[in-house]
């Protein structure tokens, strides 16, 4: 749930202040994943003699920020630090190593202690930025502290830099030398449960070291001579040889690279990349073995412009993406509509094989499902077997029980078939086939564009939504009935406005309102009922008439001229909506929800795109 992100500009002069600009702007763009508090390291400048003598290492102290709250609590933070450190921000390198973080927090508080980067003891001498969650880090920091270690957080992410010391310190004295990728590789054989790392260290100055496990991980390349594109690089420094200038990036997401470059990695589970002397070398560790091999990979070239990560016009990134949607809906269908036929290449290969299977299994989270939810698999251990196709859906690719429910359901040799909105995302690396949704980037928390993608016209009830959301302000809960196709379209409206308007909301079968949802019906709670012409239209003008009959605060959700079917008396309030075939009618009846819920998050004052305790792309269980 948290974003990390790191900067390294290779024989080219950068500020002090542009490599902070360049970190700040980082976790910007990652902002969504986290947003309670953040943080980041710098270098400061080289000691004078005599200080240099007191440091237990030969590079630059790192300058450590570290804030509660968003990031623009840390842009001034940092700012105020460095008046009074009196941080020279014009000071200039050729060089230099930069790691920043955002943070969703899971193991204490939001607060400066538990944001990252967390660090090892007094002298920093071990930096580490982390998404995910170690499982057994108070094993971990029973051992430390025996050891000798101070613990000052309450987070997992202490143990992590606390015992690249220790592997540091106990090298040292056996040894007398020890590489930055060796002190990894040890931390990393401790190591259990899922995530993301970034380490600076001023025992290697200059360098970084990335590695993970389960969660993302993106290594960008910019090579300014323009020549990266297609390049493939292992541990003997072919991208550097010559030592041309380069910035180089690590991020959670490929959103916060693209405005630098379009040459990326995707870094697999249980690689360690290291970035020293400008060049890039790649190891994949293995806990059976002493040594790790050396690894060589080929960059990707990503197909984002910068334009898909900025509001425009907008004035949030939510009300964007669901004025996109038209637009999405096209290039998710383009290609794909031939002689009347669907044509979904990615599982062309494997329609043989999904035909003759025994079941299909849809598993996902966050999404109305009646098959299987990741969560609940995972924790039944629910039955897979090899005859059956398992298709796994997740908007950002990202989800960790989804994840962890694709890796059962290989385990078990089922086919497994991936349904995501972002390229290049683990779902989409570890699918034997798949589909992309092609919907666009999404930066607002609720997702918009990814659930559906339709209908220009729908869009123009967008002022008649705000004058909705204006009556609705006072009010307390919302109900939201739907039925057959149209259940699903109740249950994602009423997650979207308990989402992002933090307003208490349901979506309900209409079928089951007598069995005890009749009992809160008065005329103070507003209710939504949806009721556009399908075969159960018939049932929910019966259901209108039971709540009106009640007194109930209705507002109908109907096809285009059927006000007079619907609430016959005149005393409801109405939403007119296009009639399209009823399996799709759902596409066109949740976009008025959408608009509603950002409406009345707008008017109540409420941070639309980036909702309190939530994060974008969930990657912890």
């Amino acid at each position: 749930m948290c974003g990390i992100f790191a900067y390294l500009n290779y024989n080219v002069p950068r500020e002090r202040r542009e490599v902070l600009e360049v970190l700040l702007n980082g976790l910007r763009r990652l902002e969504y994943r986290g947003y309670d508090s953040s943080g980041l390291a710098l270098d400061a400048d080289l000691p004078g003699s005599a200080a240099a003598a007191a440091l237990v290492y030969d590079g630059a102290p790192p300058l450590v920020f570290r804030q509660e709250g968003k990031i623009e609590n840390l842009v001034r933070s940092v700012y105020s630090e460095v008046d009074e450190k009196d941080v020279n921000l014009d000071a200039t390198f050729t060089v230099h190593a930069g790691i920043a973080h955002t943070r969703w927090a899971t193991h204490g508080v939001p607060s400066p202690k538990n944001s990252h980067p967390q660090s090892s003891g007094p002298a920093d001498e071990f930096l580490v930025v982390h998404n995910g969650i170690i499982t057994n880090y108070e094993v971990l920091k029973e051992t430390l502290i025996l050891h000798g270690f101070t613990f000052e957080s309450d987070t997992d992410t202490e143990v992590i830099p606390k015992l690249a010391k220790f592997v540091f310190d106990k090298a040292h004295d056996e040894k007398g030398d020890v590489t930055f990728s060796q002190v990894v590789m040890e931390v990393m054989r401790q190591l259990e449960g899922a995530y993301a790392l970034i380490f600076k260290s001023p025992h290697y100055p200059n360098e970084l070291i990335a590695c993970k496990r389960g969660n993302t991980l993106i290594l960008g390349v910019n090579e300014l001579s323009g020549q990266t594109s297609g390049k493939s690089f292992h541990n003997v420094k072919p991208l550097t040889a010559n030592g041309k200038p380069k910035e180089l990036f690590f991020s959670s997401d490929l959103c916060a690279i693209v405005e630098h470059t379009k040459n990326y990695l995707a870094i697999e589970d249980n690689e360690i990349v290291h970035i020293k002397d400008g060049s890039v070398s790649i190891l994949k560790f293995d806990p059976e073995k002493e040594k790790p091999a050396s690894v060589q990979r080929a960059l990707s070239v990503l197909e984002m412009e910068v334009e898909q990560i900025k509001k425009g016009s907008y004035d949030h990134f939510m009300q964007k993406e669901i004025h996109e949607q038209p637009h999405s809906l096209t290039t998710t269908m383009r290609g794909r509509l031939k002689d009347g036929e669907v044509v979904l290449g990615g599982l062309k290969e494997h329609l043989k094989t999904i035909r003759r299977c025994r079941r299909v299994i849809f598993i996902g989270c966050g999404i109305p499902v009646t098959m299987e939810v990741a969560s609940d698999l995972l924790d039944r251990q629910g039955p897979i077997y090899r005859e059956d196709t398992a298709v796994f859906v997740s908007q950002s690719g990202e989800t960790a029980d989804t994840l962890l429910a694709l890796d059962y359901a290989l385990e078990k040799g089922a086919l497994c078939v991936g349904v995501t909105n972002t390229v290049g995302s683990t779902l989409s690396r570890r699918t034997h086939c798949g589909i992309h949704i092609t919907a666009g980037c999404e930066i607002g928390v609720a997702s918009t564009k990814a659930y559906t993608s339709n209908a220009s016209e729908v869009l123009k009830l967008d002022a008649e939504m705000k004058e909705l959301a204006s009556s609705l302000l006072d009010s307390e809960s919302l109900l939201v009935f739907g039925r057959g196709y149209n259940y699903a379209t109740a249950l994602e409206g009423a997650l979207k406005v308990k989402e992002v308007a933090l307003m208490h909301s349901e979506g309900m079968l209409a079928g089951e309102m007598k069995h005890g949802p009749l009992a809160l019906v008065d005329e103070n709670l507003p209710i939504i009922v949806i009721a556009t012409r399908d075969a159960c239209f018939s049932k929910q003008k019966s259901v209108i008439q039971q709540l009106l009959s009640r007194k109930g605060r209705l507002i109908v959700m109907c096809s285009e001229g059927d006000i007079s079917v619907v609430c016959p008396s005149g005393s409801c309030r109405v939403i007119q909506v296009p009639e399209v075939a009823d399996c799709l009618q759902p596409v066109i009846n949740i976009i008025p929800l959408q608009l509603l819920a950002y409406h009345l998050t707008a008017l109540r004052g409420f941070d639309v795109d980036q909702p309190r305790n939530l994060a974008k792309s969930v990657t912890t269980q």
